[in-house]
């Protein structure tokens, strides 16, 4: 074929609508239902032909149709209002800036997906959607922050099952142009070009932007005509290929995410790993500062640690990406030799145990040691957390290891439903919005009548039915079905019915199938004439995961039969909007993980501001949030030996709970036809969870307790070419040579047996070696001792510095106060102390009595 000349062509509108282009091109549209409306103004039926993209929408209408909007007064003061609603947006003084003040240094936000809206298929589930809603609430903020992620050509998969239920893939090509994104170029014009070293060679990567309100997104495409044609596909799948793809895509995002963000002239002050995907990115910042301070890697290191936080959400050690080391090596040898790193350096970086050869390099052992701050994604995550990875910190008891926890939330107004919102700004105020973390807010939902909130609730349950037909019509069509079957999808569910919802990615530990353990008990109370309920299913199985691919299908297969056909469905291609429909529509969502396995997710926090309830095991979030009035429990948080037997226990106390709790509440009415029990569950939900579950509050502690502490460590360290941090390379140096030498002498303490609300006074004599007092720590570290004499539920005391003799011994003097009768114990402690310290565990070196 000869050579190809190439050109795009952009909608054309009337200069009356050029602001339709402003607000399309920003997703701060996507939260904002004034302007969602706006787009489906235009047209509706092309809004949904186009699953609701407003760039296609305006490149599809007839330009006799854009005529005639320009010319209706309606529809451009309409428009008016909602571009001043993004200008005042975009200018308005935000928290961050009332608080903080501006002059903090710049947060990069790296993921591998990001989930903000249907229209933009970069994501595939919950790890996409969370980080999405960061950057939208971090824009909310104000926060200073730009995201990093991977441009995907064909994203995730679009799912459609065959007849026999089998769940089948499509790859359908991302044409960016047409997605609300625009392709960053250079002074010249023409697209920015950033190379990635990779082994031998080095790939191009073109740049494509996304706004999402005041936070730029900015995507790395490797679909460059420079590169190979395996080069090329690099970013065409999202969690696609083998492990060379998975590390090649790693690689251009974490090292090919600072390299595009220097390029920019950003240079970020804290980046904010989600997940390990990105913890090449530390390598990357190590590298940057050796090349243009030539410092030494170790004083590189500790620049890039006191300014990156790490969390992860996978909470089994197989779900952590882990690379054969000759791979490792293969793209990186060349790129650690330039930072002074030799391959076996290299290589202990993403190492348990570094003398170990045959351990595979892991992201995530990565991103904690490259981090000073890292954490899981709920209480009982964080401590899962610290069991995984308490191998790193060999000296500390579990409870220490350095790995917190932010429990994740929700961006609620991407989710509250049209009706809710209308109740929300008439009974809670109009910039309820802006105040969603304060339960004093959320009280005022006393407020609404039961019946507003019932009728508001019904209307959504209503619209989930109609949309579940649609869909289903569509799916029995595509499959080609007799007419007379395709039929019958009129029929599917009753708008008036106790209604769950359980959509998730299928995999077996999530058990979607644990309501199916009694068929004729289920049959029973699904099939009541009286009192009916019905269950609403969605979800996608990774193309490789035949046992979750099977799920799916036993859930189609038991749809069809007849007790419990009308009375089941599944909806195909799981995404944002079928979530949207569902979180709003379902009277119940339905959460029943193997504990501890659910990190934490976030899919029933979406209901609760939509009226649903929660019922789920004590897993994740549920574990905190919880409360006798808000949602039900399957179980009281327990783990079993044996998966089956939990499994049957476990779905008949479900069957119970649906059968004796929730189908009775449900339908017990009064006159007025209202559940009043029901109601006063949807109230008590919404007060307790909504003010405590939602990103505003997540990212709020990330600022102040991780981005806003590490910014400040980093530019010390940054200061005069980066001396700290030099500084701080040579004294861990020193304390590392030398800490065999310290030594914990005679430990003392006054009384046998204490009172109640007494302190114990304990003294210990400290041998320092070389080091001064103020470079140590001395704690006393005490607790609860359980039958067997060992010491349980351990805290730190610090001790205090009473003299310093001449000859490199110390006296240190503590207390540990009594609270709790029993048996205790105690010990000393030496650790390494430091003022440029991120974490007092950051050396990993403790020396006990």
């Amino acid at each position: 074929m000869k050579t190809l000349r190439t050109f795009v062509i952009v909608p054309a509108l009337p200069e009356r609508l050029a602001p339709l282009l402003t607000i399309a091109r920003n997703l701060w549209w996507t939260w904002h239902p004034a302007a969602v409306e706006l787009f489906q103004r235009i047209d509706r039926e092309v809004w949904h032909a186009t699953h609701h993209n407003p760039l296609q929408l305006l490149g599809r209408v007839s330009r006799g149709q854009l005529k005639a909007l320009a010319e209706d007064e309606s529809f451009t003061s309409h428009m008016d209002t909602v571009a001043k609603k993004l200008h005042e947006y975009l200018h308005a003084t935000p928290w961050f800036a009332k608080h903080h003040g501006s002059a903090q240094g710049i947060i990069a936000y790296f993921s591998a997906e990001y989930g903000f809206h249907e229209c933009l298929p970069i994501y595939s589930g919950g790890l996409g959607l969370l980080s999405g809603e960061h950057l939208k609430s971090a824009s909310d903020l104000g926060l200073p922050m730009v995201g990093v992620g991977l441009a995907y050509r064909h994203g995730y998969f679009r799912q459609y099952l065959s007849s026999d239920g089998w769940q089948q893939e499509t790859y359908p090509e991302n044409t960016f142009h047409t997605l609300p994104m625009e392709l960053v170029r250079d002074e010249e014009g023409a697209p920015l070009t950033v190379e990635v070293p990779a082994g031998e060679r080095e790939i191009a990567v073109h740049v494509w932007r996304v706004q999402i309100g005041r936070v730029p997104l900015y995507l790395l495409d490797s679909n460059v005509e420079s590169n190979t044609p395996e080069e090329r596909t690099i970013t065409s799948q999202l969690y696609g290929g083998d492990a060379r793809t998975r590390i090649l895509q790693e690689i251009l995002l974490g090292i090919g995410g600072i390299r595009v963000l220097r390029t920019l002239g950003i240079d970020p002050a804290v980046c904010h790993m989600n997940e390990g995907h990105s913890a090449f990115l530390g390598l990357a910042r190590c590298h940057c500062l050796v090349r243009n301070y030539n410092m030494s890697f170790a004083a590189a290191r500790e620049a890039t640690t006191a300014g990156s936080v790490f969390t992860t959400h996978t909470p089994v050690a197989a779900g952590n990406d882990r690379f054969p080391p000759d791979l490792v090596l293969e793209y990186l040898r060349g790129y650690c030799k330039e930072m002074g790193l030799s391959p076996e350096e290299a290589l202990a970086l993403g190492r348990e145990d570094p003398t170990d050869d045959d351990e595979l390099f892991c992201m995530t052992i990565l991103a904690l040691k490259l981090s000073a701050h890292a954490n899981g994604v709920s209480h009982l995550h964080g401590k899962v957390s610290r069991a995984m990875w308490q191998g790193l910190w060999p000296e500390l008891p579990e409870e220490e290891t350095p790995i917190q926890s932010i429990t994740n939330g929700i961006h609620i107004p991407s989710w509250v439903s049209e009706e809710m919102e209308r109740l929300y700004r008439r009974y809670l105020g109009p910039q309820w919005r802006e105040q969603v973390s304060k339960p004093s807010l959320w009280e005022r939902t006393d407020r609404i009548s039961g019946a507003e909130l019932w009728t508001g609730h019904s209307r959504m349950r209503e619209r989930l039915v109609s949309f579940a037909r649609n869909r289903l019509r569509g799916q029995l069509i595509k499959r080609g079905l007799p007419q007379a079957e395709v039929a019958r999808a009129n029929e599917v569910l009753d708008p008036e019915a106790l209604t769950i919802g359980f959509a998730r990615r299928f995999a077996t530990y999530k058990r979607a199938t644990l309501l199916f353990r009694d068929l004729d008990r289920l049959a029973a109370i699904l099939g009541d004439r009286d009192r009916p309920a019905q269950i609403v299913f969605a979800g996608k199985a990774h193309p490789h995961d035949t046992a979750g691919k099977e799920l799916i299908r036993d859930i189609v297969h038991l749809a069809q039969e007849k007790r419990f056909r009308n009375r089941i469905v599944f909806i195909e291609d799981y995404d944002i909007d079928v979530a949207r429909h569902l979180v709003q529509g379902v009277d119940v969502w339905l959460n029943t993980p193997r504990r501890p396995l659910e990190a934490s997710g976030t899919s029933g926090m979406k209901v609760v501001p939509n009226g649903g309830l929660h019922l789920s095991v004590l897993d994740g979030w549920w574990c905190e949030a919880h409360r006798p009035n808000n949602g039900w429990t399957i179980g009281n948080g327990e783990s079993y030996d044996d998966p089956a037997y939990g499994d049957e226990v476990e779905a008949q106390a479900l069957l119970a709970l649906i059968e004796q709790e929730l189908v009775p509440l449900f339908y017990d009415r009064g006159a007025d036809d209202l559940p009043r029990g029901w109601i006063d569950r949807m109230r008590a939900s919404i007060k307790s969870i909504c003010p405590t579950f939602n990103t505003e509050r997540m990212v709020r502690e990330y600022c102040e307790q991780y981005y806003l502490p590490s910014a400040r460590l980093f530019m010390q360290l940054a200061e005069a070419d980066y001396a700290g941090a030099h500084q701080l390379a040579d004294w861990l140096d020193r304390i590392r040579h030398h800490w065999g030498q310290v030594a914990i002498g005679r430990m003392e303490h006054g009384g046998g047996e204490l009172q109640v609300g007494t302190d114990l006074a304990v003294h210990a004599e400290v041998h320092l070696g070389p080091f001064t007092p103020e470079e140590v720590r001395v704690e006393i570290y005490h607790g609860s001792l359980d039958s067997d004499g060992k010491l349980v539920d351990g805290r730190p005391s610090v001790m205090a510095l009473i003299h310093a003799n001449g000859d490199g011994t110390a006296t240190y003097e503590g207390s540990i106060p009594c609270h709790d009768c029993g048996p205790h114990g105690y010990t000393v402690r030496l650790m390494p102390h430091h003022p440029y310290l991120a974490n007092p565990h950051h050396t990993r070196l403790v020396h006990w009595g």
